[in-house]
């Protein structure tokens, strides 16, 4: 596989990028992608949200008043329009000209766990999404202390039930263990005394704010230090630590090149890490360019979104609905703001089990025979009714091949840019699939090559990059 094919996958989420490494280099490609801007426009379908806390108990006693009709219609509303963020992300997944911040977001997303299951309220979903998004290649100690103070956060680890006298240390285990500095830098009575200075914070209009009544403002010992500290005190004390920067590094690099990322590696960008004060981007630089010079293909499976974004793309199929990604995705254990539990999707392994590897090779098989599910079945994503069975609708489909070359130079040509590395047994398959007599410029001939694709797709190599 060519070196720009496995970046491009590894950096965004299909092959297309690929071109654009190999004309402005990587140095130049990051870069750009730094610099890409997003749209902070609210969402139409948000727009009816409540926003403000006002708004918020209004909503919530109309619901209370309303009958039950009414109050379907409320829920499917809901529902619906946690179904149109998670498709409103997939969007500029798909069609950012540079996607590595979407996916430094997704990989924020799954750092800082905050799911809608539990939080309910979209609008402070899409602000935990925006404040990731803001901060994607920042300050990892600045995008921290956002995180902490989020409306989001603040319900899904409990921090509204954390008060004076009545403590709850959700979110001051969480902060350590799995959000900065990781299990065995801490004590028990760091905990503790994190939840104190948490106490209080609760929601506000903008984000999280400390309620008087609730807060504890007596001194509290943390990592050797006594003050009467808050959370910016508690993120600022943490990253003095000395093993702060590990737990990081060797989560971007299994998010974006090993599933097991050796420890000399974690070790060597964290200390890197730790001199650039915790900023995101030239961490980021100095992992991918150096990473890039080394030959390290293979070395990650494929996680859904990748998987599936690299098959739309590939087949070329335009006007894909965005739901039916999220609908793979779900299936895929990959639902996006619903992990299963505050330490994310575990990855690696986890993305490939005999259910996982069936699902794919069925995607695989029902794409490339020009079929879709059909848009109906999306009514069913709102838990109503039985299931009905799937239907489906025709798409076209088709894929890039040189229709100037011979059976051996196509499937050279897609091999390089799908597989990491084709033994003997897998080049003879593809020959008996494409042979030697194949004509390229023949009426049918992308059917043939669509049949090869769909055989590479279904090869353990092709789960890899």
């Amino acid at each position: 596989m060519k070196k720009s094919n496995v970046w491009s996958l590894r950096l965004g989420f299909s092959g297309k990028e690929s071109d654009k490494i190999e004309k402005l280099g990587l140095d130049k490609f990051l870069k750009h992608s730094y610099k890409s801007t997003f749209d902070k426009q609210l969402p139409a379908f948000l727009e009816d949200d409540p926003k403000t806390l006002s708004e918020l108990k209004e909503f919530r006693e109309s619901i209370k008043n309303a009958d039950s009709d009414a109050k379907k219609k409320f829920l499917k509303k809901e529902i619906y329009s946690g179904l149109d963020l998670r498709k409103w992300w997939v969007d500029k997944m798909r069609n950012d000209e540079f996607p590595l911040r979407e996916n430094m977001v997704c990989f924020w997303h799954n750092h800082f766990v905050s799911t809608s299951q539990k939080v309910k309220v979209n609008y402070w979903i899409y602000q935990h999404n925006m404040i990731l998004r803001e901060h994607a290649f920042g300050n990892f100690k600045e995008l921290t202390k956002q995180m902490v103070k989020s409306n989001a956060m603040v319900k899904y680890l409990d921090n509204v039930d954390n008060k004076k006298g009545k403590y709850n240390e959700n979110l001051s285990r969480e902060l350590l263990e799995l959000f900065t500095i990781g299990i065995g830098n801490y004590s028990e009575s760091d905990i503790k005394n994190g939840a104190r200075a948490l106490a209080g914070l609760n929601y506000g209009d903008d984000g999280a704010v400390y309620r008087p009544f609730a807060e504890d403002n007596t001194d509290k010992t943390y990592f050797g230090k006594t003050g009467n500290w808050k959370a910016d005190d508690l993120i600022d004390i943490i990253f003095e630590q000395k093993n702060i920067p590990y737990l990081i590094t060797r989560k971007i690099l299994k998010w974006f090149i090993y599933d097991n990322p050796p420890e000399d590696l974690v070790a060597y960008y964290g200390d890197y890490f730790r001199k650039k004060n915790f900023e995101i981007e030239p961490l980021l630089t100095k992992i991918f360019t150096e990473e890039y010079a080394k030959e390290n293909l293979g070395t990650k499976i494929k996680d859904p979104l990748v998987y599936i974004l690299q098959l739309i793309e590939e087949l070329e199929i335009k006007d894909f609905d965005n739901g039916l990604i999220v609908l793979f995705l779900r299936q895929q254990g990959m639902d996006l703001y619903n992990q299963v539990n505050v330490k994310g999707w575990d990855g690696g392994n986890s993305w490939l089990t005999s259910q996982i590897y069936l699902q794919r090779n069925n995607t695989s098989d029902l794409l490339c025979s020009g079929r879709s599910i059909s848009r109906k079945i999306l009514n069913t994503m709102s838990g109503e009714g039985e299931q009905p069975k799937a239907e489906f609708e025709k798409i076209d489909i088709k894929i890039d091949f040189d229709s100037n070359g011979n059976n051996k130079t196509i499937i050279a040509e897609l091999s390089s840019r799908l597989l990491f590395k084709v033994n003997d047994s897998m080049q003879k398959d593809m020959e008996n699939l494409l042979k030697y007599d194949f004509d390229p410029k023949e009426e049918h001939a992308n059917f043939a090559v669509i049949r090869l694709f769909n055989y590479i797709t279904k090869l353990p190599e092709y789960q890899l990059i």
